[in-house]
């Protein structure tokens, strides 16, 4: 079955290839002789009660020397698409919440829009790993700075993150008596006007914060362990951490069999957990990666295997 598909995403010139993940579909999707429609978030817009988008045609390469070409924008309903795949990258604003908007109304229209524009919306990679407190670590969500205290009086060694934080960004480890608690509470609450998540310290990022991607529900067979650099407890490739594969452990695999349903019901087709030691810490969806550096290790076919699910949720609508 040929397919029109889309990608909203970022500029296309500015991504790097070899660990784009958005690039690494686009390469599946051209290999099944579907057509390509590129997409950023501004070109989406409500006409006439129609979810419409100034697109172009694109033709990719896994050549770093040159990875593109673009055809002529044409003007066309997201519903002349048979799938979208929302691939923008955060900063997960109101403008992002407001693609969503458009994206829901050309869902309804019976256009596929991957992930389901509602759960961008509901699932902040943060907070919704709480849904299953049975993989999780201790953690708590406030901008109460005497919670916050509280918290790490009771856990003694915490980290703390902002809910909007990417690649590592504003993430602190706090043990209690540290005489910075104070001015890294204010920090991450704004003084008490901003959410902000506590969770316990697990000693065992120094193994590696591991990427578990699940693809309609069902986990990839090998896992991404990002290992801190020396000196950092950042497990995040954009804080410097360095990439190891791994076989998918018993532990993951029971993580993603409790979270994978969910997701699956609630139309997310592609997705990745963040697995500390034996412990859930995030469950991303709105841009999730890994896919090239897996591949490439492994010798799997991800982006290919997520394709096969778009192609049979298209069919299923």
């Amino acid at each position: 079955m040929k397919l029109n598909i889309g990608f909203v995403m970022d500029p296309i010139g500015s991504i790097n290839i070899k660990k784009d993940s958005t690039f690494a579909m686009m390469l599946a999707a051209q290999r099944r002789g579907w057509s390509l429609w590129y997409m950023e978030v501004g070109d989406l817009y409500l006409r006439d009660q129609v979810v419409q988008a100034r697109m172009r045609q694109v033709e990719v390469r896994d050549d770093p020397s040159g990875w593109f070409t673009l055809g002529e924008p044409e003007e066309a309903p997201l519903s002349s698409l048979e799938a979208v795949l929302m691939r923008k990258d955060p900063p997960f604003d109101m403008e992002y919440i407001y693609a969503t908007y458009l994206l829901g109304l050309a869902g309804e229209a019976g256009c596929l829009i991957v992930n389901d524009p509602q759960m961008l919306r509901d699932a902040n990679e943060k907070v919704f790993a709480a849904h299953f407190p049975q993989c999780c670590p201790p953690l708590t969500v406030t901008r109460r700075p005497d919670v916050l205290r509280d918290f790490l009086a009771e856990q003694t060694d915490v980290v703390l993150k902002p809910l909007d934080g990417m690649g590592g960004r504003s993430i602190f480890r706090v043990r209690q008596g540290d005489p910075n608690t104070g001015v890294i509470i204010e920090t991450l609450t704004k003084h008490g006007q901003g959410f902000c998540m506590a969770q316990r310290y697990l000693p065992e990022i120094a193994d590696g914060d591991k990427r578990v991607l699940l693809v309609d529900g069902e986990p990839v067979p090998h896992v991404l362990a990002r290992i801190p650099a020396a000196g950092d407890l950042r497990g995040n490739l954009a804080a410097g951490a360095r990439a190891e594969t791994r076989p998918l452990s018993p532990r993951d695999r029971w993580i993603a069999e409790q979270v994978g349903p969910v997701l699956r019901q609630r139309g997310v087709l592609f997705a990745g957990l963040d697995v500390i030691g034996d412990w859930l810490t995030e469950i991303n969806i709105t841009s999730p990666t890994c896919i090239r550096e897996i591949d490439r290790d492994c010798g799997t076919d991800i982006a290919g295997d997520l394709m096969d699910a778009v192609s049979r949720h298209v069919r299923r609508s």
